[in-house]
């Protein structure tokens, strides 16, 4: 399914929303990598992957995957075409199981997306980043190539059902390694200082405002 939509929904979307991509040149082509961006709109986990010509996988609300009827099937379709996974973000243990996922997505040599805020900003600055982004690439000993998406919140605004055709700009940023670099220190300070290095190059590639705390999650998600 994975590969019939990635072959169809690329080119259409990119002719009709003509988006603008800097840097691609950074994402290696294969290999696993984490793809670190900040999280405007519920459209960015299908802008990301329409401009990657490799899959990336992102986690999903697992309701997405459990509807009912002919809706319910296309969506799960969708979804799952898409690369997505399925996530309860409502059971407690759920972040554990979430990194779990990725490190096996990132284990069978895969690109990993994740929005290190962990929801959408909805005042249009950039949140402080969630550690769970450096624990992925400390643990795996992969690189995080930092994403900066402009415009995508006026693409499908929260509550709008369909997207608008509007200027959308999707900018990588050179990988970051950890390496070498945080042997020795301890390992939360380690996780938080490499956390805090990729949200400046992803606030440098979006331009946004800083916030300097944590976003809370919507009632939406």
């Amino acid at each position: 399914m994975y590969a019939v939509l990635h072959r169809l929904v690329p080119p259409v979307a990119k002719a009709v929303w003509r988006p603008t991509v800097v840097g691609l040149e950074h994402l290696p082509r294969t290999g696993p990598v984490i793809i670190a961006s900040n999280h405007l709109s519920f459209a960015d986990s299908v802008v990301i992957p329409v401009v990657v010509p490799r899959k990336v996988v992102f986690l999903a609300k697992s309701d997405y995957f459990t509807g009912s009827g002919v809706r319910g099937a296309v969506q799960r379709a969708w979804f799952t075409g898409m690369g997505m996974l399925p996530v309860d973000r409502d059971d407690a243990s759920a972040a554990l199981s979430s990194l779990d996922t990725a490190l096996e997505v990132l284990r069978r040599g895969e690109a990993f997306g994740i929005y290190p805020e962990g929801t959408r900003s909805r005042d249009g600055r950039l949140y402080r980043g969630r550690t769970g982004v450096a624990h992925l690439a400390l643990t795996a000993g992969v690189p995080v190539v930092p994403v900066g998406l402009r415009g995508t919140e006026h693409l499908q605004p929260v509550g709008a059902r369909l997207p608008r055709i509007v200027p959308v700009t999707v900018s990588f940023g050179e990988p970051i390694e950890a390496g070498e670099r945080f042997a020795g220190v301890p390992l939360g300070r380690a996780r938080r200082e490499l956390t805090d290095e990729i949200m400046a190059a992803i606030g440098t590639l979006s331009g946004q405002q800083p916030a300097g705390v944590y976003n809370d999650r919507a009632p939406d998600g």
